[in-house]
């Protein structure tokens, strides 16, 4: 397996909703052979992470229309360090809210605009408790993903 064809899978979970749909975005991603998946808390997170990833999924709780401390220090922690490395990486956001999820997403579009993320998938906006459909849809996107990884579109 080439360990440049990495998919970081990054999540901030404290109800299990948002960890769910990053194990379906890790599950997806798995399918695809030839492709390495990391799926770390964001506070597990660092430099090195983001520097060896080929492409980043974001996962994210939507906390009082924001989004998790966590994912905020991630980025608050990294940012100086890698920002010029990473500038074209391909990024991918999941919400869990439980009201509409556009302030963490938002919130989160700005941030990655200042890393030069490029966003490839539409991101998902999971409303209420997580629902089969929603699952499916995060095992979609890891496996576009990790299949766009292995094909060297990511």
């Amino acid at each position: 397996m080439d360990p440049r064809k990495t998919l970081l899978v990054v999540y901030h979970s404290q109800s299990g909703n948002t960890e769910k749909l990053s194990e379906a975005v890790e599950q997806g991603a798995l399918l695809v052979p030839g492709v390495r998946v990391q799926r770390l808390r964001a506070a597990d997170t660092d430099v090195q992470h983001l520097r060896r990833c080929c492409a980043l999924v974001i996962c994210s709780p939507e906390y009082f229309g924001y989004m998790a401390g966590a994912v905020k220090d991630l980025f608050d922690r990294t940012y100086e360090a890698v920002r010029e490395e990473v500038s074209g990486k391909s990024l991918c956001v999941i919400i869990s809210a439980g009201n509409d999820g556009t302030g963490a997403l938002n919130s989160i579009m700005r941030i990655a605009a200042g890393y030069r993320f490029k966003t490839v998938q539409e991101p998902i906006l999971c409303r209420g408790p997580v629902s089969e459909a929603d699952l499916c849809a995060c095992r979609t996107l890891g496996q576009t993903l990790a299949a766009g990884i292995d094909l060297g579109i990511y």
